[in-house]
């Protein structure tokens, strides 16, 4: 598993400073003031620093960058690595310097020169976020990078507030990872392998086999998995750190390969359908960053593990299936599966935890990506305040969410001729009808959003806090969330 970089801290001590192998990295403020480190760095190297904040290149920057005064006069280290950052950087602001600096150090040893500036933890956690790679399958990856050692005037209080921080790193890591892996390798078996493993960490984690789920009744997830040679699997994780109260739920899509079935994708960017189990892959990060971090909170996480193939054994549209909940679903499309999972999985969360509320996620519709691009995670849902609590927590960490309508004239579109409902509901509003479809196997009195993780999953660029591939987009949100709804 990927790790972030071990980053360390200490007390501010300019000794040795000349002598200082690797990069150092200073903080200038937007109106060219040097902090204590940048001072001390300046008068090493003849003022290269103050020439620098002075300079047109530094006035141009945005806050947040990082600029780089290579093999700097008077010192041993290779690079000067100066950050334009307030004093009282923001959340953001200092998430992105810390991830510019991620990009600029290279892979030797980092030494950052905080000072008295703010926000130290948020630095040190987009620092590590940034640092992520993916090298598993290189026959030469890239070198690791070196430790990161940083600088402040209070270094315990700053290890205290970034200690749940690098849980939340190591949570997305873990979901990026498990995004980024291919199918032959994230097989459902690797995939139920890696959760169990966490039991090494608090979680209690069972795994629920085909014959288990056919006992249950659970024929819609069941129909989707039957065309492979992988065995569907159901897995359940529990973090019970709340005392009596009801969990939470997160539910997630795991299917690690979709080819859309007997409803054959098209082959170009069929490679990218690797990612289809982004939102178990989430919920396996929250789980992770809940346990690492021991959150005083009840969480369940359900994830529904599959792979959709064509096959003689496998589901065919016009097949009429019959879900944990007894209703029956006309498949008009195979490749509408990850709902069929979902409409099981959601189902047995409320029929054996009864929890206080309940968020699935899913990569669901290629109709998410076409309404808002990859900037923003779809939300609908029967609980309007949950959907704004969480709105609010991804807008706290930087994660794009909007909220899209539902209704009974998008629900009446999935009417069946033969059963009680379809799983598809034509093109117009193609991410809103699934998310009715969803509804249909969620309680009415039990609080619900449906988060369309579609566009945000994986990225073809790189984007403020990680490198193309997999971002783990919802770990900090859900993690945030959970901390205001249950913790503060």
């Amino acid at each position: 598993m990927s790790r972030p970089a071990d980053i360390r801290f200490h007390e501010t001590d300019l000794e040795g400073l000349a002598d200082r192998a690797g990069r150092v990295a200073v903080i200038v403020t937007p109106d060219g003031k040097l902090d204590q480190g940048a001072r001390k760095v300046n008068s090493l190297t003849k003022k290269a620093v103050a020439r620098l904040a002075e300079s047109e290149r530094f006035e141009k920057a945005r806050v947040g960058d990082v600029l780089t005064l290579a093999w700097p006069a008077g010192m041993t280290a290779e690079a000067a690595l100066v950050v334009k950052l307030p004093r009282r950087a923001s959340v953001d602001e200092a998430r992105r310097a810390g991830a510019e600096l991620a990009k600029a150090r290279g892979t030797g040893d980092l030494l950052v020169m905080l000072g008295s500036t703010g926000r130290g933890a948020d630095l040190s956690l987009g620092l590590a976020l940034r640092g992520y790679g993916f090298e598993t399958h290189k026959s030469d990856p890239a070198e690791a990078p070196g430790p990161v050692d940083i600088m402040a005037s209070k270094p315990e209080d700053l290890a205290r507030a970034a200690a749940p921080m690098a849980a939340v790193a190591e949570g997305v890591f873990f979901t990026r990872d498990l995004v980024n892996e291919p199918a032959n390798v994230l097989t459902t078996d690797d995939f139920a392998g890696r959760l169990a493993a966490m039991q090494e960490i608090g979680l209690e984690v069972e795994i629920l086999e085909e014959a288990d789920m056919e006992k249950l009744g659970m024929g819609a997830l069941l129909a989707v998995g039957q065309g492979s040679v992988s065995p569907s699997k159901l897995v359940v994780m529990q973090w019970n750190g709340g005392g009596d109260e009801a969990p939470f739920a997160l539910v997630g899509k795991g299917v690690v390969f979709d080819t859309g079935g007997i409803s054959l994708k098209p082959a170009a960017g069929m490679e990218e359908m690797t990612m289809d189990m982004g939102g178990a892959g989430v919920v396996s990060g929250v789980m992770r960053t809940l346990a690492l971090r021991k959150a005083k909170a009840n969480v369940v996480g359900l994830v529904g593990l599959v792979e959709n193939m064509p096959s003689g054994n496998a589901t065919r549209p016009g097949d009429v299936v019959t879900s944990m909940k007894g209703d029956t679903i006309e498949v008009i499309n195979t490749d509408a599966e990850g709902r069929m999972v979902l409409a099981d999985v959601l189902w047995y969360a409320q029929d054996r935890f009864k929890p206080s509320g309940m968020i699935d996620l899913a990569t669901l519709t290629g109709a998410m990506i076409i309404a808002l691009g990859h900037e923003n995670a779809g939300v609908f849902g029967n609980d309007d305040k949950l959907a704004q609590d969480f709105i609010k927590s991804a807008g706290a960490e930087g994660e794009g969410a909007w909220q899209l309508p539902m209704g009974q004239a998008y629900d009446d579109q999935l009417k069946s001729r033969i059963a009680d409902m379809k799983n598809v509901g034509g093109r117009p509003a193609g991410s809103i009808t699934a998310a009715q479809f969803l509804k249909r196997f969620v309680k009415d009195e039990v609080p619900w959003c449906h988060l369309d993780i579609a566009g945000v999953a994986l990225q073809s660029k790189d984007t403020a806090l990680a490198p193309k591939g997999a971002t783990g987009w919802g770990v900090m949100a859900l993690n945030r969330l959970i901390a205001d709804r249950f913790e503060s």
